[in-house]
């Protein structure tokens, strides 16, 4: 049977004829006069008709160079002024000419317009290869754009486009004629160069010898640069990252340009063909505090708007690298080993049997709202100036951009219990006043029906005690007895005075934290603590330059006297017992933290959220815990136990760097007395020892009568203290 051997499509044996053709000299001689021809009378007629092209504004005017600025991303440094990452669709960073090295300009030259300082903005000598190529593959294989051109194309190209048919080159010609006409050969190089993408979201040599080598277009080497030229008209398929031994062979193909262009001896050619590929270690910022970075972006796009993107803005914000690293350390190492079961059995999928799902299942990370897994937030605050100085919003940004710091809400549990007692202050209730910590049954809270009966964690109640004992004992019913008597407003009023934005329910579970708060709100109403009574809105960002160098946005930090120091200062002092011997000493003190320190533990009755807000004369900082989808964390979950470690660890690094604060300076005119703990009165020597502290006052709160509880007998020594 004969095998019929089907006919190659038109278009190959098109091609196959004129390349056979092409082989002839004369032929091709020919040719090259003709295209030569061909191409000054198409160009005449192209120039005859452009006006055609350009009826309606449709070639732009060339005027708006005058005061065209390429886009320029906004650079977000850290506190200390180093780059933590770029916002914008172009990350450009634009040099003048003359600092661009002249490695730079000699190897865009060579492989992009080798004759740029010969033409007008067209170079005539290449349309024939042109017409020719174009002509053997039977379409659009070569273009004989200048770099004029290409500028002409990349400044306006909404208005000229990028497809290729002829009315675009007409549009190119014209316009890049105008501009050479306009403008000297080193400006025309210097936009282009500035201008150019170099790799995804890389415009301009500068941004991309950063991204690549870790250096300036000022500082690369010929290697380096060719490199760079070698990308221009493929970034993707050149990329170095992705493909290295392509990325290298272009680059040696643009040292040969060099060479033949005269740039480079051989010898020099040849050594630069044989340097390593050497690319900066770190390929993008994007890594760092990527919720903080979140975070101010929105605050600065909703100032300054799509200009954001394309102004070049330098944005100095308030973030210490150093501790925004050892808070996502501290963070990630605590719920890991909460996970482990550390802490007992943990009965949720943990994070990284999530991850080995996905590798599992071939599924990327993708960012959604709610994570199966184990989540956490920690927040650090300058306490003077509320100057944002780490912030973690969750355990990955690329798998959830939610930020459980600044958008969550969640159950503030016993860390609201301060401002009950910040209001209790208020009222002239002093610090040694006796709440009984019993059973207690109350009409039901919405939208139960049955009647309300709060318990304290432990399970048991232990009658009259002290408010500073109630505190640093996180004992419920204590809160809710005092909340009571003060009253619903004068609390919610406390929270608001704070900074607490959330509805604030006044029922009586709200003194105990069943409201819902935002984490970022409850660290910054904590540095009314540790300031002594002022409270400041945390802030992440210094100030903004535009890209000369002036200052358009300086954000000054806002300030709030919320109560004097006198009776902020006998607040503090009962949260410096939540460390000292409450409920977080185990997890502070005990963990060898001896820093001054005050703070309060938090978790929710039924167990969902735990907390930690601790702070020194200086420094605030909260950790929260919790699944996103509220469930029990664990069995006996609770804040001194699980979160408080997580600032322990973090604050223990801080301080290791820094110098430990000088203890709160009592404000002059409090004044002290010995106390009975146990009846809120003043001790006697009959008192038992045990029961005896010295409790500070404001004066007219001590009180005035000794303890009629520890007396030999009745009558004696129960009169008013002169």
């Amino acid at each position: 049977m004969t095998l019929e051997v089907p006919r190659p499509p038109l278009r190959h044996r098109v091609s196959a004829w004129l390349g056979a053709w092409w082989r002839n000299p004369r032929i091709r001689r020919f040719v090259y006069l003709a295209g030569l021809a061909c191409s000054g009378l198409g160009l005449g007629l192209a120039y005859g008709s452009w006006s055609r092209a350009c009826a309606g504004g449709g070639c732009p005017s060339i005027r708006v160079l005058e005061e065209y600025q390429p886009q320029q991303t906004a650079k977000v440094y850290a506190a200390d002024g180093r780059l933590i990452t770029e916002l914008g669709v172009q990350r450009r960073t634009v040099l003048p000419v003359s600092e661009i090295a002249p490695e730079v300009r000699a190897a865009f030259l060579s492989v992009e317009d080798k004759r740029f300082y010969q033409h007008h903005g067209i170079d005539y000598w290449r349309i024939p290869g042109a017409v020719v190529a174009n002509l053997m593959a039977m379409g659009w294989a070569q273009g004989f754009s200048t770099i004029t051109m290409q500028l002409a194309r990349n400044v306006w190209d909404e208005r000229i486009g990028f497809e290729k048919v002829l009315t675009r080159k007409i549009k190119e010609i014209r316009v890049a004629v105008e501009l050479e006409r306009t403008y000297s050969k080193d400006k025309i190089l210097e936009l282009y160069l500035n201008q150019i993408l170099l790799g995804y979201g890389l415009y301009g040599v500068e941004t991309a010898a950063q991204a690549y080598f870790g250096k300036s277009a000022r500082d690369v080497n010929v290697a380096e640069a060719a490199l760079l030229a070698g990308a221009a008209r493929y970034p993707s398929r050149y990329d170095p990252r992705k493909f290295p031994t392509r990325a290298v062979n272009r680059r040696n193909l643009v040292i040969n340009l060099m060479r033949n262009a005269g740039y480079l001896s051989a010898d020099a050619a040849e050594r630069w063909k044989a340097y390593p590929l050497q690319l900066s270690s770190r390929q993008d910022f994007g890594d760092v505090a990527p919720y903080f970075v979140e975070w101010i972006r929105q605050q600065l796009y909703a100032r300054f708007g799509r200009d954001l993107y394309e102004e070049g803005y330098r944005v100095y914000t308030t973030l210490d690298l150093e501790m925004q690293i050892a808070a996502e350390r501290a963070l990630e190492n605590q719920l890991e080993a909460i996970e482990a079961g550390t802490y007992g059995a943990f009965r949720h999928q943990t994070y990284q049997q999530y991850l080995d799902s996905l590798e599992r299942h071939g599924l990327r990370e993708e960012s959604h709202p709610m994570t199966p897994y184990l989540q956490g937030s920690l927040v650090a605050l300058d306490a003077r100036t509320g100057n944002v100085l780490a912030m973690v919003g969750g355990r990955n940004f690329e798998d959830s951009e939610f930020n459980r710091a600044a958008q969550a809400q969640r159950q503030a549990g016993s860390t609201f219990k301060p401002f009950v007692y910040a209001a209790a202050a208020r009222a002239g209730k002093p610090a040694s006043y006796i709440v009984d910590d019993a059973p207690l049954s109350l009409p039901p809270e919405p939208p139960d029906t049955q009647p309300w009966e709060p318990q304290n964690y432990e399970g048991d109640f232990r009658g009259p005690m002290t408010l500073r004992r109630g505190l640093y004992l996180s004992r419920n019913l204590v809160a809710i007895q005092l909340g009571r008597e003060i009253g619903h407003p004068a609390v919610i009023g406390e929270a608001v005075r704070y900074g607490i934005s959330t509805r604030l329910p006044p029922y009586p579970s709200l003194f105990i934290g069943s409201a819902s708060v935002i984490p970022l709100e409850m660290v910054s109403a904590f540095t009314a603590f540790a300031t002594l009574g002022q409270r400041v809105a945390p802030n992440g960002i210094l100030r903004v330059e535009d890209a000369k160098g002036n200052i358009v946005w300086e954000p000054q930090p806002r300030v709030d006297r919320v109560m004097d120091p006198e009776h902020m200062w006998i607040v503090t002092s009962l949260l410096q017992d939540v460390v000292d011997r409450g409920t977080a000493y185990t997890a502070v003190r005990g963990a060898g933290f001896r820093i001054p320190a005050g703070g309060k533990t938090g978790t929710t009755n039924d167990g969902t959220d735990v907390w930690f807000i601790g702070f020194t004369p200086e420094l605030v900082t909260g950790v929260w815990m919790g699944l996103d989808a509220p469930q029990k964390i664990k069995a006996n979950s609770a804040g001194g136990l699980l979160a408080a470690p997580a600032w322990t660890a973090f604050m223990s690094e801080v301080y290791e760097r820094r110098n430990p604060p000088a203890p709160w300076q009592r404000p002059e005119g409090l004044i002290t007395r010995e106390i009975d703990g146990t009846t809120g009165f003043l001790a006697t020597e009959f008192c038992p020892r045990e029961v005896r502290y010295w409790e500070w006052f404001i004066p007219d709160t001590q009180p005035t009568e000794f303890c009629p509880v520890h007396l030999p007998f009745r009558g004696i020594g129960t009169g008013p203290v002169r």
